[in-house]
C-alpha cells in the first residue's frame, strides 16, 4: 500500500515528506494509522548520525494512532483500537523476562537497526529499500508497522496528540523519578536540562512530594515553565555556577540529580552537586564514544551512585496507563509542553525543537 512518510536521506538531511510503499505485513505485526507523533532529541541525533543508524530511513518513535490491520498472530488489539507506540524489545532475554525491557539484550538492534531483526524492511521507494522499524515503529508516516510488544492499548477518550510523547520522552523523564530514583516526600532533586525529559521529571518529582525541586537550564522560558510545573527553584547556568547554586539551595547537596542534556561537563556538575550517598541518573544520549571525567573520590568516599537510565525503566503497558491517569487528574499536565504542527511542517517542527523554541513538537497526520 502507498503511504506518506518523512524520509531522512542522509546525515543532516531535512525530513522530507513523500510517497513510499509499505510492503507485506507479517503475522506478528500490525499497521497503525498514525494520528500524531512527537519529535524527540533521539530523532535529531540519529538524523545527524550521532548514532550509526542506516539511512535513508523513516524515523519517529513517539507515535499514537488507530490500529488498521493486524497480522494473524496478533491478539492484543483489533482494528479500531487506539494505541500509543513505544520502544521495542525481544521479550525473551533475561532483562525482558524479569520486567526490564528497556535493557533488552537486543535493544540497539531492535530500536536503532532500522530493520526487522532479520535485516528486512517493510518500506520501499521505486523498488529500493527504505530503512524502517525505527524503535519498532518509524512513525513519521501516515502508517506505521509495530508489534504487540511495543504498543499500549488506550481508552478512546485519550487524545492521541497528547499521549504520543508518552512513548519515549515523557516516560523517560517521569520514569527516571518514579521508577528509578524513587525519592521520598521531603527530599531534594536537581534536574539538569528542562526540555521534555527534564520537565516530565519535574512534574514527577512534584507528584511524589519532593519539597526542593531545582531546574537547571540556560533557556529562561523553559526555566519559567519548570517553575509553573513544580520546580521550587531555578538556576540559569549561564548566570551562575550550577553546582554551587544547588548546594546553596539544598545543603550539603541534592539528594538526587538527573542529567538530561548529554553534555559531559553537565554530567560532572550533576554528580558533584549531590549530597553523600546521593544518586545521579544519566539520561542524556551523547554521540558514540563520548567520555566524561569524574573525581573517583567524590564517588567512593561519599558513597554516590551514577546510574544510566533508559526509557525510564518503564514497562510501557504498566507505566503509561499510570501516567495517563495522573494526566486525567490534572497532576501531570503534559499538554503544557506540546506545540502542534501539520505533518508537512515536520522539518520546521524539528528545527524548532532543536533550537528550543518548541519544548515538545508534535506533528499531526
Amino acid at each position: 500500500m502507498q503511504i506518506r512518510a518523512a524520509v531522512t536521506e542522509s546525515k543532516g538531511a531535512p525530513f522530507v515528506t513523500q510517497d513510499i510503499e509499505l510492503g507485506e505485513l507479517r503475522s506478528d505485526e500490525l499497521i497503525v494509522k498514525v494520528a500524531a507523533a512527537g519529535i524527540c532529541h533521539t530523532d535529531l541525533i540519529v538524523r545527524d548520525q550521532w548514532y550509526p543508524v542506516p539511512l535513508p530511513a523513516v524515523l519517529g518513535h513517539e507515535g499514537a494512532g488507530v490500529v488498521e490491520t493486524v497480522g494473524s498472530g496478533v491478539t492484543k488489539v483489533t482494528p479500531g483500537d487506539h494505541v500509543a507506540m513505544s520502544f521495542d524489545s525481544c521479550g525473551v532475554c533475561p532483562t525482558c523476562v524479569t520486567g526490564r525491557p528497556a535493557y533488552c539484550y537486543d535493544f540497539f538492534e531492535r530500536n536503532f537497526g532500522s530493520s526487522r531483526p532479520d535485516g528486512s524492511t517493510v518500506l520501499s521507494r521505486n523498488g529500493e529499500a527504505i530503512h524502517s522499524h525505527f524503535f519498532g515503529q518509524s512513525c513519521f508516516a501516515t502508517h506505521a508497522v509495530a508489534r504487540e510488544r511495543n504498543i499500549v492499548k488506550l481508552d478512546h477518550d485519550v487524545p492521541l496528540d497528547v499521549v504520543a510523547p508518552f512513548g519515549c520522552g515523557v516516560q523517560t523523564g517521569a520514569g527516571a523519578v518514579l521508577n528509578v530514583l524513587r525519592p521520598h516526600a521531603g527530599t531534594s532533586i536537581a534536574i539538569f536540562g528542562t526540555g521534555t525529559v527534564g520537565l516530565a521529571a519535574v512534574m514527577a518529582a512534584h507528584v511524589v512530594g519532593c519539597t526542593t525541586i531545582i531546574g537547571v537550564d540556560v533557556n529562561p522560558a523553559r526555566l519559567e515553565l519548570a517553575q509553573e510545573l513544580g520546580a521550587t527553584h531555578i538556576i540559569n547556568a549561564r548566570e551562575a555556577d550550577a553546582e554551587q547554586a544547588v548546594k546553596e539551595i539544598a545543603p550539603p547537596g541534592a539528594d538526587f540529580s538527573l542529567e538530561t542534556t548529554a553534555a559531559p561537563r553537565v554530567l560532572r556538575q550533576a554528580v558533584d552537586c549531590t549530597a553523600p550517598t546521593a544518586t545521579c541518573g544519566l539520561i542524556g544520549a551523547p554521540a558514540f564514544g563520548t567520555e566524561v571525567s569524574l573525581d573517583m573520590n567524590q564517588i567512593l568516599v561519599s558513597g554516590r551512585t551514577v546510574r544510566g537510565i533508559v526509557e525510564g525503566d518503564s514497562v510501557p503497558d504498566v507505566f503509561l496507563p499510570r501516567l495517563i491517569e495522573l494526566w486525567r487528574k490534572g497532576r501531570f499536565p503534559v499538554d503544557r509542553l506540546i506545540r502542534r504542527y501539520d505533518f508537512d511542517q515536520i522539518d520546521e517542527a524539528a528545527h524548532h525543537a532543536e533550537e528550543g523554541s518548541a519544548v515538545k513538537a508534535v506533528v499531526q497526520m
